[in-house]
């Protein structure tokens, strides 16, 4: 229960400050203002409209409970009604959306950043939920199994430490078991804990020898199989808390897809990556509730698989304004990209989660 409190309140978070970086024009609300208000209560500028044209501060002012609530109903599920003019688009025609976006249709849509906050937060809040760290109902066939993985977990790590002791007897390197042990180690304690909240005690992860050849490597993952556990969590939330950091990692291999074009420019590459980004959080979000119902999870599967490099053939096209042949070319190339990308945002995640 304290879990779903917490992925609602991301949920919240994410659209408050999603709701903070979006402009808060062109949502087309009549104004209740009092005829004898002329002047904007912000800047004292002259009223001509419903918002302020100096400000854009909106006219009516109302300081009762109510309207709070109202715009925290706003600022979490509406958008002030643009979500649902975005997102069918995004869904469907994306290179439509991205190319509107970038010449100019602001107003109308829900900014690429704005939605990237939101889906992040939306996420983490699913994922939280349906995830191995959330709450799994027990069962006793469940139970079963976890003693059976134990038991099979237990004999395996009495098994190579037998043979570390015997390779030390003999003077024979052990790195190899050090790295086998500190895997299963690791695996067992991190499934422990996901599974049932108690972890048995395998023994220590300290003292084993871990060499890659690369002696500051070495330190870091040393210091992380100290607390796998906590290793995890700093992972996880370093990951919740740099998702920016995929949209200027994958900038440059757009750009790459088109740097000989002239008429294009950085923001519009941004826009795309933006976007682009935003839905595939939107849709592994969704993927992953429908996995949670059995009657449509193999459809979620299924389109977790498929429908990515389909959108993004659409989205290269329409925002582009391209051939199919180019679309299938970059599509593939950007296929590529796109985990190139991700492995370098792992690596950079993964250094943040050993190194503090």
């Amino acid at each position: 229960m304290p879990g779903d409190f917490e992925a609602l309140g991301d949920v919240a978070t994410g659209a408050v400050l999603a709701r903070a970086v979006e402009p808060q024009t062109g949502t087309g609300e009549a104004s209740t203002q009092s005829s004898t208000q002329r002047a904007c209560r912000n800047c004292a500028a002259p009223l001509t409209g419903p918002y302020c044209s100096a400000c854009g501060q909106k006219a009516a002012i109302h300081r009762t409970l109510g309207e709070f609530g109202h715009d925290i109903a706003h600022g979490v599920f509406h958008f002030d009604g643009k979500i649902w003019r975005t997102l069918p688009l995004l869904a469907w025609r994306p290179g439509a959306l991205t190319r509107r976006y970038i010449h100019g249709e602001r107003a109308k849509f829900v900014s690429p950043f704005a939605l990237f906050l939101f889906s992040v937060f939306l996420m983490v809040a699913v994922f939280s939920w349906a995830g191995p760290s959330g709450p799994a109902p027990s069962s006793p066939q469940k139970s079963a199994e976890q003693q059976e993985a134990r038991a099979h977990i237990q004999a395996e790590l009495a098994r190579l430490r037998a043979a570390r002791t015997a390779a030390m007897a003999q003077g024979k390197t052990v790195v190899d078991l050090d790295r086998d042990i500190a895997a299963l180690l690791v695996t067992a304690r991190l499934i422990g804990n996901g599974a049932s909240g108690s972890v048995p005690d395998y023994g220590p992860v300290k003292g084993l020898k871990i060499e890659s050849g690369v002696p500051a490597l070495d330190a870091l993952v040393r210091h992380g199989l100290e607390n796998p556990q906590l290793t995890l969590y700093k992972i996880q939330s370093n990951a919740y808390k740099f998702s920016w950091a995929l949209i200027p990692i994958s900038l440059p291999f757009v750009w790459l897809l088109f740097f000989w074009r002239r008429d294009l420019h950085l923001f519009d590459h941004a826009v795309f990556v933006t976007y682009s980004i935003a839905f595939m959080t939107l849709l592994a979000t969704a993927c992953v509730l429908a996995i949670q119902v059995p009657a449509i999870a193999g459809f979620g599967g299924a389109l977790l698989v498929f429908y990515p490099l389909f959108h993004m053939y659409r989205q290269l096209r329409g925002a582009y304004q391209i051939g199919r042949f180019g679309a299938l070319i970059r599509t593939s190339l950007l296929a590529a990209f796109s985990a190139t990308a991700l492995l370098l945002f792992g690596a950079l995640v993964l250094a943040l989660g050993l190194s503090h």
